[in-house]
């Protein structure tokens, strides 16, 4: 079987009916790579004329022509027609073939075979049928294994961005699912470290070079929408399926394997602001990837570009939010990130808005005017993702708020490292004091305490029992207010007068709180050291309850 499905040239002479004839090849012997797509036996000299290429033309040479120059145009039009192989049985109409048969043959680069022994064409037939029937349903098996991979992908909760990414691995080439007016939902990359440039890049080459047009080379399937109420496109077409040629050439069962998984998509986009939300992940994978440095900084423009990004010469800020809810209702991403991106256009300000269910985290990158912006756009990216949060069903009513981290505004090299940066920051800031949102900046202390939590829990635990410890089993027991008191007091670096102030305290009152929990603690809170432990234990004790 060769890789389209049929079988070569060279596997149906090694059969055991063409075999029994002794074949010779007499021309055409590095052709013997051709993928013979049927058989047929003739010996009418028009015979080309009832062919379609591909074809193992079995004769003993009755209708090949007498004359030299009849046998030179039986060949040529044998080979205009695209047959695989010519294949002469000796003995009825030549001993040996014609010197013009042969040579023409050879100047047009046909397959020539002639058989020494009589063999019933019959059973060439079947032999080479039934190896072609065979690779076919060799390649049906491969197409099926892709859709039942992809299907487990969506029963296991991986959406239609692992669905994709399947299908990528599978060709060995990105994918791109479009909406039925060519505008990019989702590229996956087949993930397979073969050279190639980022699919985004390839997608921008695509649409400049195709003009709507399937690109030469690619498969293009469409995606079966439910009519206008469920958002397909004219003629009942949701979204197309796009797999370009780039990293390898594209065979038969690749277009197989994008119709089953076509078929698939078709059901699942079905569902409520499916292209959306498929959008939004697109936009937060690219800036997942920009963060950790899978996109080099000088590229980063161009594939923002694809998305919609134009953020023009200022400095960029890097936002990132946590929703209090871990899981959203049915389009809830997709309907956090239009609001988002609707709030902000509305006031001017250029915005890039993924989503990172799995994560649990939304991605944000802002084009400021200038650095001054800063603290302004950031209160409103703030508002807006809290607006959003609560109308996709991601904000617990009663509960506490979604979590907005704010990073360090600056070019591209510097959005990268900052969305990393606040993508952590945002995970470490959970439990801390409500604020409409938190510098990054700020939080660095918090940062490192919570990246000490998820390397080693317990020695976190035993230091802040160590610091804490007398005070927490006293509140315990007595419902006593020692540890807000210290917190208090630490918050105010040490005076006394304020702390007593914010406590509702009178002065002797907090001399006798601090007195017992020095006295506790058996330490100096005078003594810059303590100080800085029991600050550190006070904000480490939301990892260690």
């Amino acid at each position: 079987m060769d890789e389209e499905g049929g079988i070569t040239v060279r596997r149906a002479l090694e059969l055991p009916a063409l075999r029994g004839g002794l074949p010779e090849v007499v021309a055409g012997a590095d052709r013997l790579h051709r993928t013979v797509r049927w058989v047929h036996a003739g010996e009418v000299p028009n015979i080309a004329s009832l062919l379609k290429g591909g074809e193992l033309l079995l004769t003993t040479g009755l209708g090949v022509g007498a004359r030299p120059a009849e046998q030179r145009a039986f060949v040529r039009r044998l080979a205009e027609r695209g047959i695989a192989a010519l294949v002469v049985e000796l003995g009825q109409r030549f001993a040996r073939l014609p010197g013009a048969l042969v040579d023409t043959a050879r100047a047009v680069g046909l397959p020539l075979v002639q058989l020494h022994r009589e063999v019933p064409f019959v059973s060439v037939t079947e032999e080479v049928h039934t190896e072609i029937v065979n690779g076919h349903y060799a390649l049906l098996r491969q197409a099926e294994e892709v859709h039942r991979r992809c299907t487990e992908a969506l029963l296991d909760g991986g959406g239609v961005p692992r669905v994709l990414r399947v299908l990528a691995g599978f060709a060995d080439n990105p994918v791109f699912l479009e909406t039925a007016d060519g505008q990019l939902l989702y590229a996956a990359d087949s993930g397979s470290g073969t050279p190639c440039a980022d699919p985004l890049q390839v997608w921008e080459g695509l649409r400049g070079q195709r003009g709507g047009a399937p690109p030469a080379g690619s498969v293009l399937v469409d995606v079966a929408g439910g009519g206008p109420e469920g958002g397909a496109g004219p003629g009942g077409v949701r979204a197309r399926l796009v797999l370009p040629a780039v990293s390898g050439r594209l065979l038969p069962v690749h277009r197989m394997a994008v119709e089953r998984v076509a078929g698939v998509l078709a059901v699942v986009l079905m569902q409520a602001r499916q292209e959306e939300e498929l959008a939004a992940r697109g936009r937060g994978d690219f800036l997942t990837d920009l963060a950790e440095g899978r996109i080099a900084a000088e590229d980063a423009p161009a594939q923002a570009r694809v998305l919609g990004f134009r953020p023009g010469g200022g400095p960029l800020l890097p936002v990132v939010m946590r929703p209090a809810a871990e899981h959203s209702p049915a389009g809830g991403w997709a309907l956090l990130a239009r609001t988002v991106t609707e709030e902000l256009s509305r006031v001017g300000v250029p915005v890039l808005v993924g989503v990172r269910p799995v994560e649990g985290r939304v991605p944000v990158l802002l084009g400021l005017r200038a650095e001054s912006e800063r603290a302004a756009v950031a209160d409103r990216v703030a508002a807006a993702l809290r607006t959003g949060a609560e109308r996709a069903g991601l904000d617990r009513p009663g509960g506490r708020p979604p979590v907005v981290v704010v990073g360090v505004a600056g070019g591209w090299a510097a959005a990268s490292a900052g969305l990393r940066h606040a993508a952590e920051t945002a995970a470490a800031a959970r439990g801390l004091p409500e604020r409409p949102w938190h510098d990054a900046r700020r939080l660095d202390i918090d940062l490192l305490l919570w990246r000490l939590h998820r390397h080693d829990r317990t020695a976190l635990a035993a230091f802040v029992d160590r610091a804490i410890g007398p005070l927490r089993d006293h509140d315990a027991a007595s419902r006593g207010p020692l540890l807000p008191t210290l917190e208090t007091y630490l918050a105010h670096a040490g005076r006394k007068a304020e702390t007593a102030r914010e406590l509702h305290l009178n002065r002797q009152t907090l001399y006798n709180r601090l007195a017992r929990i020095a006295e506790l603690l058996g330490t100096d809170l005078d003594d810059p050291q303590t100080v800085l432990a029991l600050s550190l234990a006070l904000r480490a004790r939301r990892y260690a309850p």
